[in-house]
C-alpha cells in the first residue's frame, strides 16, 4: 500500500465504539469485506415482480463465492430501487448508543422509501415502508436519490422533482425512527435541478450536482431536452449549518450533466471531484484563498465516431469514486465500456494509470469465464483497503432499454477487478462473475453497492 497522505491527526488512534472507523486510514484497515449488498431490477425489464434487495457473497474462501446468497423482495412492482445508504456511518462514530444496522433503499419511480435491517447480515429483512403521499404531504418532494447518514442520527436523500415531477426538487430528512421529518435546506435559490451531494462538516460546506427532472429523465433520454435546457451543468456549494446555497458554478457545455461527486475522504481536505456525464469530463473542485469554491476540468475522454450514429457517442461517465487514501479515482465510460483508474495524489493533474474494458458499444470487450460482457460498466464500488473494485452495469431503466436493450433478457453482470495500489493498473478478476441472468424469478439488471462494513462512496467523518 502505497504511504497515506492523510494528516497526522486522521492518522491517530481512536477508541469510540459508535458505527464506522475513526479516521480513513483506521477503514483501510479493517477486514476484507466477505458479503456485497446490491439491488436487482425487475423495472422495465417486462417481468412484472418486485424488485429486490440481493446479498452476494464476496469472500474467496467460501463455497459461495460469487453468488447471490439471499434475495429480499420489495412489496411493490415498479418502484426501482436505484440509490442506497445506511442509517449510521463513520459520521456517528463517537456515538456508542447508533449502529449500522438499516439500509435506506428508495425508489427512484415510485418514491417509496424502504427500510431494510441488516441484523442478520446475510438475510436483510424489510423493516418499514414510507409511502410516497406521505413524502408528498409533508415535503412536496419525488425521485430520491442519494442517501447519507448524518452525525445527528438523521438521514439526508436527495429529491429531484416535487409532487409532480417538476425540478429542482430538494433534501429530505428522516428521524432516527425512519418518519419523515421535513425538508433540510432552508435557502436554495439558484438551483434549478438536483441530483448527487456530498457534505464536509470541518469547513461547513456541502456540494450537489444536477441531472434533470423527473418527467424529463423518466422516459428515456432525448437530445433535444438537452438543447431545450432540461439537463443541468451547475454544481452547487451549500452553508452545512445554515443550509442555505452560497455558491453555484457552471460548469458550461463541457460540464452537462454533472451526476455523481466525491470529496476527498479526509476531512481536513477541500478537494473533490464531480463527473459530467454527457459532457464526459472530470472536474476538480477546491476552496481558494478568499474562501470560495474554484471548479477546473482536469480529464476529457473524447467522443468516438459509432457506426449507426449520427453523433459522436459520448463516453458518458455515469459513476465516479475516490479510494480511501485519497490517491486513486476510478470512474465508469458506460457507453464507451471502459473503467479508468487515475493517480490524483496531485488533485488539479491527474494521471492516468489503469483502464479496463468491461462491454461497451466500441466492441474492445473480452469475455469473462465466457461470458459476452452486455451493456457497459456503471456503479463502481471499492473495497476500504483500494484492491479489490465492483463493478455492475445498469443505468437506469428506460435508458438501459434505450442504449443496451439486450440487457432486459440477459440481465446484469457483477465483476470484481483487482487494482493495484502501489504503482497503479487493473485486472478483471476472472475467478469472479454474479450472472444475474441466472436469477429464480428471471433475468435482473443490478445497481448500486454496499458493504456491511461500510464503503467509499458511503462513510463521511466529521
Amino acid at each position: 500500500m502505497a504511504e497515506s497522505t492523510l494528516t497526522s491527526e486522521e492518522q491517530s488512534d481512536h477508541c469510540c465504539s459508535g458505527p464506522g472507523y475513526g479516521s480513513p486510514r483506521e477503514a483501510m484497515q479493517a477486514e476484507p469485506e466477505k458479503l456485497l449488498y446490491t439491488v436487482a431490477l425487475y423495472t422495465g425489464t417486462g417481468i412484472e415482480a418486485p424488485d429486490y434487495l440481493a446479498t452476494v457473497d464476496v469472500d474467496p474462501a467460501s463455497p459461495t463465492y460469487s453468488q447471490v446468497i439471499a434475495r429480499a423482495s420489495v412489496p411493490n412492482i415498479g418502484d426501482e430501487l436505484h440509490h442506497f445508504g445506511w442509517n449510521a456511518c463513520s459520521s456517528c462514530h463517537g456515538d456508542e448508543s447508533k449502529s449500522r444496522r438499516f439500509l435506506v433503499l428508495p425508489g427512484m419511480r415510485s418514491s417509496r422509501i424502504h427500510i431494510f435491517d441488516t441484523a442478520d447480515a446475510r438475510n436483510p429483512k424489510l423493516h418499514k415502508v414510507i409511502e410516497p403521499e406521505e413524502i408528498k404531504a409533508k415535503t412536496n418532494l419525488t425521485a430520491p436519490h442519494t442517501v447519507h447518514c448524518l452525525a445527528d442520527g438523521n438521514v439526508m436523500i436527495s429529491m429531484l422533482g416535487d409532487s409532480q415531477g417538476n425540478a429542482p426538487g430538494g433534501f429530505l430528512l428522516l428521524d432516527s425512527n425512519f418518519d419523515v421529518a421535513g425538508r433540510w435546506e432552508n435557502n436554495a435559490t439558484g438551483m434549478n435541478f438536483n441530483y448527487d451531494y456530498w457534505y464536509q462538516p470541518r469547513h461547513n460546506i456541502m456540494v450537489s450536482s444536477e441531472w434533470g427532472a423527473p418527467k424529463t429523465f423518466y422516459p428515456g433520454f432525448d437530445l433535444n431536452d438537452v438543447a431545450a435546457g432540461n439537463y443541468g451543468h451547475t454544481i452547487h456549494f451549500w452553508d452545512w449549518q445554515k443550509r442555505d446555497l452560497i455558491q453555484s458554478v457552471d460548469l458550461g457545455e463541457e460540464g452537462m450533466i454533472p451526476l455523481e461527486l466525491r470529496f476527498h475522504h479526509d476531512p481536513d481536505s477541500t478537494h473533490g471531484f464531480v463527473a459530467a456525464a454527457l459532457g464526459s469530463n472530470v472536474f476538480h473542485f477546491h476552496k481558494n484563498g478568499s474562501g470560495d469554491w474554484n471548479v477546473d476540468k482536469v480529464i476529457d475522454v473524447p467522443p468516438v465516431e459509432v457506426e449507426g450514429w449520427s453523433f459522436p457517442v459520448p463516453s458518458l461517465i455515469t459513476d465516479i469514486l475516490l479510494s480511501m487514501d485519497d490517491r486513486f479515482a476510478y470512474f465508469s465510460n458506460w457507453l464507451h465500456g471502459d473503467i479508468r483508474q487515475y493517480d490524483i495524489s496531485d488533485p488539479a493533474n491527474p494521471k492516468l494509470t489503469g483502464q479496463v474494458w468491461c462491454g461497451g458499444l466500441l466492441g474492445k470487450s473480452s469475455q469473462v469465464q465466457d461470458h459476452v460482457l452486455q451493456g457497459g460498466p456503471q456503479m463502481l464500488q471499492l473495497s476500504l483497503d483500494g484492491k479489490r473494485l465492483y463493478v455492475t452495469n445498469s443505468l437506469f431503466s428506460t435508458w438501459d432499454n434505450q442504449f443496451y436493450p439486450g440487457l432486459a433478457k440477459d440481465g446484469s453482470y457483477m465483476l470484481q477487478i483487482d487494482c493495484d495500489t502501489m504503482g497503479g493498473g487493473m485486472k478483471i478478476n476472472e475467478k469472479f462473475y454474479v450472472d444475474f441472468s441466472k436469477e429464480p424469478g428471471g433475468p435482473s439488471r443490478a445497481h448500486e453497492m454496499r458493504y456491511p462494513g461500510g464503503d467509499c462512496t458511503s462513510d463521511i467523518w466529521i
